[in-house]
């Protein structure tokens, strides 16, 4: 008796001993505890200031979803797409990771990141109009849903209240036009006090948003370049006049406008009416020794305005599709992500619900902060074509003979000719 329940024994001890072995391995495999999932995120916004931030934000959804763990990795801007792209090319990249509007579109063409059509499907509790539609609909390829818009900033126009009272012209509204613009811009300059009625750059970036004003762009619905149509001619004509033919803009040729900064300094010391710039410079205009309010841009035939943009995508060969799907939903818009970005000063989720981003909307100056998140119902996707791996390509190209066009070796129409036959010749 006394052998048999020592065998008994014995094969109890080895019942337990398999099945603590199976638990453990079942555990290493996920990463984490016992039936829980762990799935790797990598991005690169934390990084400089926001990494214990980004920190409780994980901690927030570990909590509310106990059966996932996030294995988080922050890389510096520098290295980041080279690194990504490293363990892309390997099979190795992380299930969930960060990336900027126009990456995205190159990965979403390369089939790098998954589409989650599937899993949003799957959510009965997902409403896309969580999101302000154009955002939300920004990170789609061909009709499917790759990504999700994470936080946005835009460009909009800061005006100099006090300017405009001491010429006692009506502030922007948003009926604007161009020639609205001009016409306000003509009574504000004084050029004796080397005060400008209006300031944007002439680059590459700028061009785009305002060809889009005026009904243009630089490609068609077909992906075919058309640089040198009709409408991106008399834009960029508009924009090359404000300085040399109206006299409203600071000349051309004016070395202290190439400088870094310049034009942000020359708002800030008073010397600029309106100025087209983005909502990442609010904080150095909040010591300004003036009032100082924002609009939105005025357009031709159409408002258009900025909008660069962060996301998340999920790996196209991630295991965890469903759990990557609640980590992107929760980094996008929970409530407790929305505040602490807010609260943080780090980024603007594009969330459609105002309540959401009322503390934003009360971090004055400027008191029409409504303003940004209005823009965002008229923005403009950088034009990366129907080949976004050659993005890099296309804006330099075109910069190229913008300048030529700004600093008057080449007129409007040639320099939008040879910029024309440069994306032919880079889109075949």
């Amino acid at each position: 008796m006394v052998k048999k329940g020592l065998a008994w024994m014995l094969l109890l001890s080895l019942t337990v001993m398999t099945a603590a072995c199976g638990s453990s391995s079942d555990k290493d495999a996920k990463g984490g505890k016992e039936g829980q999932e762990t799935i790797k995120f990598m991005q690169y916004t934390a990084s400089g200031g926001q990494e214990d931030t980004l920190k409780d934000m994980i901690k927030k959804f570990e909590e509310q979803n106990p059966d996932i763990k996030v294995d988080a990795e922050i890389v510096d801007f520098q290295n980041y797409t080279t690194k990504l792209n490293t363990m892309v090319a390997s099979k190795t990249a992380p299930d969930v990771f960060e990336v900027g509007y126009e990456n995205f579109m190159t990965y979403a063409s390369q089939n790098v990141v998954r589409d989650l059509s599937d899993v949003i499907a799957a959510d009965k509790d997902f409403k896309p109009d969580t999101y302000k539609k154009l955002a939300y609909d920004a990170f789609k390829y061909k009709d499917k849903q790759m990504g999700m818009v994470e936080s946005f900033s835009d460009v909009v126009l800061f005006y100099n209240k006090d300017l405009f009272d001491a010429k006692q012209v009506a502030y922007p509204q948003d009926s604007w036009t161009w020639k609205d613009e001009l016409a306000a811009a003509q009574q504000l300059t004084d050029a004796k006090k080397g005060v400008w009625g209006t300031y944007s750059p002439i680059q590459f970036y700028e061009f785009y948003k305002t060809i889009a004003q005026n009904g243009g762009g630089i490609f068609d619905k077909d992906g075919k370049p058309t640089v040198n149509s009709a409408a991106n001619q008399e834009a960029l004509q508009w924009m090359i006049d404000k300085a040399d033919k109206y006299h409203v803009s600071p000349p051309l040729n004016d070395d202290t406008f190439s400088q870094p900064d310049a034009d942000i300094n020359a708002f800030k010391a008073g010397q600029i009416a309106m100025f087209r710039t983005g909502i990442w410079n609010m904080p150095r205009f909040a010591d300004a020794g003036f009032k100082w309010d924002i609009a939105l841009e005025p357009g031709n035939t159409q408002k258009a305005h900025h909008f660069f943009a962060d996301g998340l995508a999920v790996s196209a060969d991630t295991k965890h599709a469903e759990a990557a799907w609640k980590f992107l939903k929760f980094m996008s818009s929970d409530p407790y992500v929305v505040e602490q970005r807010i609260a943080k000063n780090w980024s603007i989720p594009a969330v459609s619900d105002d309540s959401m981003l009322d503390a934003y909307f009360k971090q004055t100056p400027p008191e029409s902060k409504k303003k940004v998140i209005e823009a965002l119902d008229s923005l403009v996707l950088p034009p990366v074509g129907p080949q976004p791996e050659k993005w890099n390509e296309i804006s330099t190209a075109v910069g190229e003979e913008l300048d030529k066009a700004k600093l008057g070796a080449s007129d409007v129409q040639t320099a939008l000719d040879k910029a024309q036959q440069k994306l032919e010749d880079i889109m075949k």
